[in-house]
């Protein structure tokens, strides 16, 4: 089996180091794996068995193309996670509409005044709701602040989301909970973002064991996804009340942490070799 291994000549994709750590695990399990950067018009992707997305990581500012990138590849070769997929989890408005407790969220809209009507929350969390890495996003406890960093988006045609900021990130961490063909792999607490404190490689992740509420709502996430997916991540925090909440799905270009764990690597590879074969 030939697959693509999807990335981008962009600088961004130089932080890709679960790269070959993949590649070699697809290869022990008959897979020849190749990195193609997904925007070459030089590839012909129907030579490949399938591709699968992992660190094409510019896309944030050319959203649409990638999406129509993924659905014309989708139309030549089986595409991990599949089109729809991609187009859908792409945009955070997914949030809105998945049916299961997440982030308490305000969505500011366009032509309105972003602060007339901002919850009374300690902190703000704004960002666009395409977006990666907390890239434009602020975290404030001036509700001015936070009400123009919300216009300056809107301003540029961005949709806009205000969510409180969970202090317990600080504490017990935003638990990450890795998903290989709807099997559950292994979970890590990250490293919170938005503290001030940089991540490193000694501080980014350490694995945990979720306990059963988490274990519940990631389950309860992943149903509410109809397709059948290679690969999700479920990123949970706990609210100032214990309870268990969604921060994010990412079912497009997740980090792995395929380092932490050791069995990781293999069960990617031979998850990937099942749906091929299916």
């Amino acid at each position: 089996m030939r697959v693509a291994y999807v990335t981008t000549d962009h600088p961004a994709a130089e932080h890709d180091d679960e790269r070959e750590i993949a590649l070699t695990a697809w290869l022990g399990a008959g897979i020849e794996g190749s990195p193609v950067n997904w925007h070459d018009p030089r590839v012909d992707w129907s030579e490949f068995d399938a591709a699968v997305v992992r660190s094409p990581w510019d896309y944030i500012d050319r959203r649409d193309e990638f999406v129509a990138w993924a659905h014309r590849v989708e139309s030549v070769t089986r595409l991990f996670n599949p089109a729809p997929v991609i187009e859908w989890n792409t945009d955070k408005t997914y949030l809105r509409t998945l049916g299961v407790p997440t982030v308490p969220t305000h969505w500011p809209t366009q032509g309105g005044d972003p602060g007339a009507d901002l919850p009374g929350w300690d902190e703000f969390v704004v960002k666009p709701a395409v977006s990666a890495g907390a890239r434009d996003t602020v975290r404030t406890a001036d509700r001015g602040a936070a009400a123009g960093h919300a216009a300056t988006l809107l301003a540029a045609g961005r949709t806009v989301m205000v969510q409180p900021y969970i202090p317990s990130v600080e504490q017990e961490g935003e638990l990450s909970l890795l998903y290989f063909g709807g099997r559950f792999s292994h979970a890590v607490r990250r490293h919170p973002m938005l503290t001030g404190v940089a991540e490193t490689a000694e501080n980014r992740a350490t694995l945990r064991d979720p306990d059963d509420d988490q274990f519940a709502l990631a389950e309860r996430v992943l149903a509410a996804v109809p397709e059948n997916l290679l690969y999700a991540r479920v990123d949970l925090v706990r609210m100032p009340d214990g309870e268990p909440v969604l921060i994010e799905l990412e079912l497009t270009e997740p980090y792995l942490f395929l380092r932490e764990e050791l069995a990781a690597p293999d069960l990617f590879a031979e998850t990937l070799a099942e749906m091929l074969k299916a």
